[in-house]
């Protein structure tokens, strides 16, 4: 399995702005083959700071994750939100129940 988490930063200004692209990215990245989890979180303590959590199946699914079309539009309209600070970290891991 592979592991993604980190953060970005996102204008907290503009984060009801960024709210839809954030949703649809989600939605859309959810959806695809590979994908077991993929979730975005707004501190409760830093609201401009958004806590980034991943899951695939393989880095083959990630690497088709990387190529979408949603990944494409998320690319262009990120820096008309305000995205700065970006600081994501890849691991892998095998799944444990604890």
């Amino acid at each position: 399995m592979i592991v993604i988490e980190g953060t970005v930063r996102i204008d907290p200004a503009r984060i009801e702005q960024a709210r839809p692209e954030m949703e649809a990215m989600i939605k859309a990245s959810r959806a695809e083959p590979g994908c077991i989890d993929y979730a975005y979180a707004i501190d409760m303590l830093d609201p401009g700071l958004v806590r980034v959590a991943e899951r695939w199946e393989s880095r083959e699914a990630l690497k088709a994750h990387f190529a979408s079309p949603h990944m494409a539009h998320w690319r262009s309209v990120i820096a008309g939100l305000g995205l700065t600070d970006r600081s994501l970290r890849l691991y892998e891991a095998d799944p444990e129940d604890i």
